[in-house]
């Protein structure tokens, strides 16, 4: 059999290697051409994958090791008779680490209590559903807006007009999706944007064209109570340097960028082919998995519960060093810019999740052990 794989897909050795000969290409080189005699593809989220691509190729799965499928034709797939798999979950925990880092350093910037706040989790699917649960676990108050699901569950949900009036933090994770009932090309529009109350925080992990950006760097210009942070862009991998500037976070697409979640997606899709083609699993993730830099951490029963959230939270990821990675690449013609975005995601340094600490704590502090547990942290 052969594969083509995007290079930056990691294990795909060990979980396809005994399958056939691997060809590695850069997810944005795979064309046509590429895919003349591969029977297997294998992507993340910068390659389209459509009739262009695959009419005529002997390509009979594709799998994308990445939670969305916005760059997958479906509807080809199903007229062609390829067979298909996402990842899906597979780096929600790494974004919702992400999501917590940006809200500790917009609290500190700003000398609040998150306690105080109130959040409003637009999309919540496997990201925003398992954010809802974490902030929820902290004690926080939380609204959730998710339509299609709020159709099907006629659950706690509110509309956006009541997030956008009613929430300090507003925290994006819908798929894109230009059509449906519930399109979300420019969910925040700039009329929605203009309706941000005064001092919100505005944070965009799922995709860039779910906010208009222009629309937001014109906002972010005029009203300086605003914060943003953004990892997703419009027309990635080029961002617009000046809302780059003007958030308070700017990254280049790594919010899910865990090493356990990029794993997680190659294992997922390798399960996927597997109940395909009808074989059994011989390849496990957790043989392969590496031990963790940081395994535990022991808190005193006095310990600040604020301290410790934040503690935490940044002994396993602190956004800010992507941050500024980002930023010292936003220099040079559009040409470089794009290169240097596709080269700060190729060579992402390894980053672990929280669910994989173990925190020891001495003496009873039951509260200090409710915060644990709500993190996702295992508690010992």
């Amino acid at each position: 059999m052969r594969i083509v794989a995007d290079e930056n897909i990691p294990l795909v050795d060990a979980f396809f290697g005994a399958l056939g000969e691997i060809r590695r290409l850069p997810g944005r080189a795979i064309d046509a051409a590429a895919l003349a005699d591969t029977d297997l593809l294998l992507v993340r989220s910068v390659t389209r994958v459509d009739r262009a691509l695959l009419a005529g190729s002997p390509v009979r799965f594709v799998g994308t090791c990445t939670i969305g499928t916005d760059h997958l034709d479906l509807e080809y797939f199903a007229e062609a008779g390829i067979a298909w798999s996402s990842a899906p979950g597979c780096n929600a925990r790494g974004v919702v680490d992400y999501v917590l880092g940006s809200l500790l350093l917009l609290a500190e910037d700003e000398g609040v209590r998150l306690a105080s706040r109130t959040f409003g989790v637009v999309g919540a699917g496997q990201v925003g559903g398992r954010l809802v649960d974490v902030l929820r676990g902290l004690g926080w108050r939380v609204l959730v807006c998710d339509p299609p699901r709020q159709a099907a569950e006629d659950g706690d949900f509110v509309d956006l007009e009541t997030i956008l009036s009613e929430c300090d933090a507003i925290s994006l994770h819908t798929p894109l999706d230009n059509a449906g009932d519930h399109p979300t090309h420019h969910l925040l529009n700039a009329e929605r944007l203009e309706r941000l109350r005064p001092g919100a925080w505005l944070v965009n992990a799922s995709r860039g064209a779910v906010v208009d950006n222009r629309a937001l760097r014109e906002l972010l210009e005029r009203r300086k109570d605003l914060r943003a942070v953004l990892d997703v862009w419009e027309g990635e991998p080029v961002a617009d340097v000046e809302l780059a500037r003007l958030c308070r976070i700017a990254t280049p697409h790594i919010a899910g960028y865990s090493l356990d979640g990029k794993l997680r997606g190659t294992a997922q899709i390798y399960q996927a082919w597997c109940r395909f083609s009808g074989q059994a699993e011989s390849v496990l993730l957790d043989e392969l998995l590496p031990t963790p830099w940081l395994g535990e951490l022991t808190l005193d029963a006095s310990s600040d519960l604020d301290w410790a959230l934040a503690t935490l939270c940044r002994a396993v990821y602190d956004p800010r060093r992507d941050d500024a990675d980002f930023r010292r690449s936003l220099v040079g013609d559009e040409l470089q810019r794009r290169a240097a975005f596709d080269a700060l995601r190729k060579h992402y340094p390894v980053r672990r999740e929280i669910d994989g600490l173990r925190v020891g704590l001495t003496g009873e502090a039951p509260r200090l052990a409710e915060m644990v547990r709500a993190l996702g942290a295992e508690l010992v």
